[in-house]
Order: structure tokens, then C-alpha cells, then sequence
């Protein structure tokens, strides 16, 4: 099966079972996420690729970043928030490559954004480098040509677990130069950089058993008083789900839930059938 099924489509809002229509984050009833067994890196569309993965125009004029775009978002195992983004919990503000090397330590993780794109992390191991993973391989590289001519932040706060030591860090990041393909354990450059600074195993495709109760709570913020949450049986699972969204952003998204919570309510008010 794995031979024939490159990659499994993601299933848009109106196919996956999720929380109560009324946007309301209640405790009852199911909320269902997307396994993404058999998804490539999800950063093989990066380049030249828009954001249904068809290649794109190359002579349509690339849209200029728009931080009101970002969806914001938190995580939660169980009842423990591991992971949020938020303009009230992290600075989301994004620098030129080079303003940013002026603010890199060795072991931050850094993040590159642009509209259109799936996100794209990187650890930061000093003398202006990085090592991130990339087209299927690990690759240590300089800052500014990792961003591709993207903006760029440091992410170390967006997830809540406790870091290791900077030089720890950089050497789980040194120590994965140079892998690629079969021997890669990570689906995708978040995962890979989360690994390094966290050390949890969580992070590594099948590092977790996907059976069972969905531990993994994502909570999309729709508005300050309404939420629309999906739960994962695994946080590879819903890393790939968020970003996703990163990928799509916040118009996009919040769009498709309209009409999956629409179609919802359309499908309640017909009258049974006699």
C-alpha cells in the first residue's frame, strides 16, 4: 500500500468529523483528526509550489508576507497546553535574515514564513548557520540562504516543553548532517528542529502508537469567544495538521470552516426522511 500511496490527501473540513458546529469548545462529543500515515515532508512544496501543490505562475508576482494572515492556535495534550500561538502569549513579529542573525543565540530554533508556503524551521548552531532538514536531508547552511529570501523569527517559546542545553541542541542538530531519505525520522523540518532543542521522541515518525483515545487537542482561535478544536492520536499527527493551516492561513482556513460548519447545520435541518 505504501508503494502505490505516495501521499495521503488531506480531507477538507466537511469529510472530518469534528467539534460541535456552534463553535462552541464543549467536552463532549467527537472531534476526530487526520492520520497522516503515509504524507511525505511537507516541505518538498516549498519551492515553486502553490498552495493546492500545483506549480505556480512564474511571472504572477509573489504575495508580500501578512502577519494578519497567521492563525492562531494552541495545542494541548490532555489537559497540559504543550504548544501556542498567539499575539498574547509570544512575539510573532518577523525580521530580514540578516536583522535577525543579530538576535540568534546558538540553539534557538528559528522560523521562516512566507504567504503561500508552509512554514520552515531551522535550529540556529552559531557562526551565522543553521542546520535544518530540507528536501528529504539534513542540511547545515547559512541563515540567509536557508530563508530563501523569506522573513524569519525565533520560536523558542511557541512550544512549552522544557529545552535542553544550547549545546546539547547543537549537537543533536550537528549529529544529523548529511541524513537523508529512508534514514530521516522526522516528517518535516518543525519536527526535526523540535527534536533537537526538546529531545522528545514524540517528535520522530512513529514515536507515538495511534490507537485508542485521541490525546492531542488542536484549538483553532475563530474569535475571542469561539474556538474550533480536532483531536490527534499522536502529535506527529497534528504538527501536520497545523501546519496545514500555517500553509493555508487564517482567511483561508477560517473560510473552510464556514462552509464545513454551514454544510453542518444544512445537514441538521432536513427533515428525516420518511
Amino acid at each position: 500500500m505504501g508503494n502505490q500511496m505516495d501521499r495521503l490527501s488531506h480531507l477538507s473540513y466537511a469529510e472530518v468529523p469534528t467539534v460541535d458546529p456552534n463553535g462552541v469548545d464543549t467536552e463532549d462529543g467527537p472531534r476526530i483528526g487526520v492520520s497522516y500515515i503515509f504524507s511525505n515532508d511537507d516541505d518538498e512544496l516549498e519551492d515553486g509550489c502553490a498552495v493546492d501543490g500545483t506549480e505556480k505562475d512564474p511571472n504572477q508576482e509573489e504575495k508580500q508576507y501578512d502577519q494578519r494572515d497567521e492563525l492562531e492556535c494552541a495545542v494541548y495534550n490532555r489537559d497540559e497546553c504543550i504548544y501556542e500561538k498567539s499575539a498574547k502569549s509570544a512575539s510573532l513579529g518577523v525580521y530580514s535574515p540578516e536583522n535577525l542573525l543579530n538576535k540568534c543565540k546558538a540553539g534557538d530554533l528559528v522560523e521562516f514564513v512566507s504567504t503561500g508556503q508552509y512554514p520552515h524551521w531551522a535550529v540556529y548552531v552559531g557562526d551565522f548557520q543553521v542546520v535544518h532538514l530540507h528536501r528529504a536531508e539534513v542540511k547545515n547552511s547559512f541563515l540567509t540562504d536557508a530563508s530563501q529570501g523569506r522573513r524569519c523569527r525565533i520560536v523558542n517559546d511557541l512550544y512549552k516543553f522544557k529545552a535542553l542545553s544550547a549545546d546539547m541542541v547543537v549537537q543533536n542538530a550537528m549529529e544529523q548532517v548529511g541524513l537523508k531519505d529512508r534514514e530521516l525520522s522526522w516528517r518535516n523540518s518543525e519536527c526535526f528542529a523540535a527534536w533537537c532543542r526538546f529531545g522528545k521522541r514524540e517528535f520522530k515518525m512513529g514515536g507515538e502508537i495511534r490507537i485508542g483515545k485521541q490525546p492531542y487537542r488542536l484549538k483553532v482561535f475563530i474569535s475571542d469567544k469561539h474556538s474550533h478544536v480536532l483531536e490527534f492520536q499522536s502529535l506527529e499527527d497534528m504538527i501536520m495538521e497545523k501546519r496545514r493551516n500555517d500553509h493555508l492561513g487564517r482567511t483561508a482556513v477560517l473560510q473552510e470552516l464556514a462552509t464545513h460548519l454551514s454544510s453542518v447545520e444544512e445537514i441538521k435541518s432536513e427533515p428525516a426522511a420518511e
